[in-house]
């Protein structure tokens, strides 16, 4: 790869992201092989370079599942009502996905699949991820999904299936894998031997969560995983309706159980953790275990927010993750960013969530969640994965000589990207991604949920009558 040479009148260097001044960071094969200061500011536009961030939790959804009549709903019924997205192409949806990731501000993405398209085996479907991520230039982790019960309520449903049956066997929608736990095991090994070759696939175990994997399908995975070494990506305690079931079901303490099982390692990473209590936190830093925070989605399903000051104080790593579900539907991660941060701030004078803290999460913690090499800041030796941001535009009023920390936490969104550079070469400029047609993707999609989503008239009209089943469901019992 060619060096290049980039003049800004700001960066946010090293692992404290402190503001350099005018500086020149020079790249050479795909690494920053220097940032040099410069006495005076470089001519032309002002740029920002600041790490390029990375999406610690997300689904590789194509469309937002709000234009299906999802939205404005709790976890608990959002997923069920899931199933009337049909099947559309896997590359197209896949392509889409990564690109609005890019165009948002991420070199990288953790894809935990929990609904492929289907049309083939997932063997042969991830190669359509590959390509897509590929094409579009983003590194991603793969989390295969596994499941094995639960799969319309946590506990048992036959009460609603019965209420049901003259007319819907929701247990013929909302069914079950078929494949059994080793088979499931079997499947992830497959799948991550037809990525041997794929330098930016991390292909992980993905358990869907404790509320929907069997104790056996967890004890497998952490057993598998210790053999191999292999990650593993799971939702954890995202709800309170999940935290009465764990509560419930595992007495003596649902991440004790984790740990006794030997599941809690470096290796692991959970999702959202909105409903961890401080001893629980304590138990998953003392074992290594990072977290996923997802401000946005945990609020578009009136999950709660993320307690992310206690983490830091149990001395947990935690990463950031739009889950598909940005605050915008638009994968704007500079956004995301944002929010994560004034959520955790602190109250007056005691700050809690400092703007380092979350651009570490961002950039480098997210980093290790979906397997890429260390980096997240911008300094000699790193990865040259970067965010060159319009400070004219982020700053308008240049008034004073202003921290551009304070404009990046205040106002920026993915409209202020100049530029996305991954590896040292560009996937994003103006908006735009070198080689696809985001917009033309998008078009062709709606086009081919437009002209399957008839196929799914049933599963609407099934979900109509099982929602308020399944909102009764939790009032009663929990």
């Amino acid at each position: 790869m060619d060096s290049r040479t980039i003049t800004v009148a700001e960066a946010l260097v090293g692992p404290s992201y402190t503001p350099s001044g005018p500086a020149e960071i020079t790249i050479e094969g795909g690494t920053i092989s220097s940032v040099r200061p410069l006495e005076k500011m470089p001519s032309g536009p002002r740029m920002l370079a600041m790490p390029a961030l990375v999406d610690g939790h997300n689904h590789a959804r194509p469309l937002s599942p709000t234009s299906f009549g999802a939205g404005m709903k709790p976890l608990e019924t959002w997923l069920p009502s899931l199933a009337v997205m049909p099947s559309v192409d896997p590359y197209l949806a896949a392509a889409a996905s990564f690109g609005r990731s890019a165009r948002g501000g991420c070199v990288g993405a953790m894809v935990h699949l929990i609904r492929p398209m289907g049309q083939e085996p997932l063997e042969r479907e991830v190669h359509e991820y590959a390509r897509a991520a590929s094409d579009v230039g983003i590194s991603i982790g793969f989390a295969v999904s596994m499941r094995d019960r639960n799969p319309i309520v946590y506990g048992d449903h036959s009460a609603i299936s019965e209420k049901l049956a003259g007319e819907f066997a929701i247990d013929d929608i909302w069914r079950l894998p078929a494949e059994g736990i080793r088979d499931q095991i079997k499947r992830v090994e497959a799948v991550a031997t037809e990525m041997e070759d794929c330098g930016h696939v991390d292909v992980q175990f993905g358990p869907n969560g404790v509320q929907w994997c069997s104790d056996g399908l967890l004890e497998a995975i952490a057993e598998a995983s210790a053999e191999s070494g292999r990650r593993i990506h799971m939702h954890l305690l995202e709800t309170r309706e999940q935290r009465r079931w764990a509560d419930r079901a595992y007495p003596q303490g649902i991440v004790n159980w984790l740990a006794e099982i030997g599941l809690l390692s470096p290796r692991l990473t959970v999702a959202h953790c909105v409903w961890a209590r401080p001893g629980e936190l304590e138990l998953l830093a003392q074992h290594g275990v990072r977290i996923a925070v997802n401000p946005s989605s945990n609020l578009h399903l009136s999950s709660g927010i993320a307690a992310v000051g206690k983490m830091k104080a149990a001395g947990i790593q935690f990463g950031l993750g739009l889950d598909g579900c940005a605050f915008d539907e638009d994968d704007d991660a500079l956004r995301e960013l944002r929010l994560f941060r004034l959520l955790n701030a602190g109250i007056a004078f005691d700050e809690v969530i400092t703007p380092g803290d979350a651009l570490s999460a961002a950039c480098s913690v997210s980093r290790d969640i979906i397997g890429l090499q260390a980096g997240g800041n911008i300094g000699e030796a790193m990865p040259a994965d970067l965010l060159i941001l319009d400070l004219d535009r982020l700053d308008p009023d240049q008034i004073v000589d202003v921290d551009p920390r304070h404009c990046v936490f205040a106002r920026a969104t993915q409209q202020h990207i100049d530029e996305v550079i991954r590896g040292g070469r560009t996937i994003v400029k103006n908006q735009m991604l070198p080689g696809l047609e985001l917009d033309a993707m998008h078009e062709t999609l709606r086009a081919q949920y437009r002209a399957s989503i008839a196929s799914t008239k049933h599963i609407r009209s099934a979900f109509e009558a099982l929602e308020p089943l399944i909102a009764e469901h939790y009032r009663g019992c929990c």
